[in-house]
């Protein structure tokens, strides 16, 4: 019998268009993956792409060729659009652990020989010196409240304070402010995000998918020459009204807008259809003819097992949840990296007010802070008579964002669980723990076994902000 062999094709040895070729190749040629390769060119490879992916549409081939891109100094709007894209993965540079320099912000190329250019970058920069003044204040009263620890270094002491002040300061950072981000993607993916980015409202974005598509191209030419803007994507944004901002009160800042009412059953019968060999109508019958204490016995017997670092079970995707947000935009920024969930977030604005960390008042900073936010918010006003677009660039994190979410009760896990930790950013644990006790509330049996602290939102909210 043939010996099994599992082997890495090295993009060292060949080019990701080849390996793609090599892969696809195997459906319809028995020799090894090396044999294939090995009679590949980078111009054969190219013939192959141009004939089965551009020709006749099999654009799966392209997801064996892998790029690991590089974005620096890019604003962290357009950041928004580089990370849109669901089947990627991303690190950014994080603004709980980096401190911005007076100079590391975007002008958007909008405003390039502008009468408002001078004025945006005065306010760009009045924000940024708000920033670096608020961090030394703040910095001392977390020393004060969080002195070193017996045999800690300066090292460590520094790392484990920095987070905690620099935490509050972001939120005067405005979304202009300069970010680097790895991208590591297939070159469908690439060629996928390239078309979103030469048909995006924003300059800097298209300059910034131009780029990426010419680096690509010099790793993958074939399979990204004919990613360009898409008619169907500029022309309707630009057919929707913009409707009048609504500002939600008290606590209508997350709604649970709907949900699936037999969820807990379906996942139940879905549980139960992949264990045994009944037809799905007749395992969804049989639950919803259980009392609740033998669903709640079922609901135990699937995830009392769950360890904190388990992915449950797929059945869970049985039950979606759909819910309208409203955050402040440094949580978004932590909100949006679960790309697993369909969200739709509506542009930056000043026009939902903002929220103020408590440390920021409590360190004697809360005038300069309001300040900051008023100029931020006039700037906005004179920029969205221009371009509302443009106008998201001088919006400060700590301002609201509108989102509407949508996701399954597997995600719903890794979500709550992850963004309610302690090491979270205080702004997404209030939202996480929120947005659980919604679910908890219509879905019980399966959401307590969600691995949450013992943390309420409104304590967070209490304890975080002023």
């Amino acid at each position: 019998m043939p010996t099994r062999e599992i082997y890495l094709l090295s993009p060292r040895a060949f080019s990701p268009e080849t390996i793609a070729v090599a892969f696809a190749k195997t459906s319809r040629a028995p020799e090894s993956f090396r044999k294939i390769a090995s009679e590949l060119s980078d111009e054969k490879s190219a013939q192959f792409h141009e004939k089965w992916v551009v020709g006749y549409g099999h654009a799966s081939v392209a997801e064996h060729a892998v790029l690991h891109l590089a974005f620096e100094n890019v604003s962290r709007i357009a950041i928004e659009s580089i990370e849109s894209n669901r089947l990627a993965s991303y690190t950014e540079k994080s603004t709980r652990y980096q401190k911005w320099g007076p100079d590391d912000f975007t002008i958007p190329p909008e405003l390039e020989n502008h009468p408002l250019r001078g004025e945006y970058v005065e306010t760009i920069r009045f924000l940024f010196r708000t920033y670096a003044e608020s961090l030394e204040p703040v910095k001392r009263l977390v020393i004060e409240r969080a002195p070193r620890r017996g045999n800690e270094s300066d090292e460590g002491y520094d790392r484990r304070i920095r987070s905690q002040y620099v935490d509050a300061c972001r939120f005067i950072l405005p979304a202009a402010a300069n970010a680097n981000v790895g991208m590591t993607a297939n070159a469908r993916v690439i060629e996928n995000a390239i078309r979103k980015m030469l048909s995006h409202p924003l300059a800097e974005v298209r300059q910034i998918g131009e780029t990426v598509k010419d680096v690509a191209k010099g790793e993958v030419p074939t399979l990204v020459k004919y990613a360009d803007a898409v008619p169907y994507l500029v022309e309707t944004m630009k057919e929707f009204p913009a409707l009048p901002s609504s500002k939600g009160k008290g606590d209508e800042w997350c709604r649970l807008e709907d949900y699936d009412r037999d969820g807990e059953k379906k996942i139940l019968a879905a549980a139960l259809y992949r264990f045994g060999e009944m037809a799905y109508g007749d395992a969804l019958a049989h639950v919803k003819a259980l009392k609740k204490n033998e669903r709640a016995q079922l609901a135990e017997s699937l995830l009392k097992r769950l360890g904190r670092y388990d992915v449950p079970v797929r059945e869970l995707e049985y039950a979606t949840y759909t819910f309208d947000l409203v955050m402040d935009q440094g949580a978004y920024a932590e909100f949006k990296r679960h790309r697993m969930m369909t969200q739709t977030p509506q542009l930056l604005s000043t026009r939902l007010g903002y929220a103020t960390p408590r440390l920021i008042t409590e360190a004697g900073f809360g005038s300069r802070y309001e300040a900051g936010m008023k100029r931020a918010e006039e700037m906005f006003g004179k920029l969205y008579l221009f371009s509302p677009q443009a106008a998201q660039y001088v919006v400060p994190n700590g301002f609201n964002r509108r989102v509407l979410a949508q996701f399954n009760l597997r995600e719903a896990y890794a979500f709550c669980q992850l963004r309610s930790a302690a090491n979270a950013h205080f702004s997404i644990r209030r939202v996480a723990q929120r947005m659980y006790d919604e679910m908890a509330r219509v879905h019980p049996l399966l959401t307590r076994f969600m691995n949450l602290p013992d943390e309420p939102w409104k304590s967070v909210e209490e304890t975080y902000f002023g």
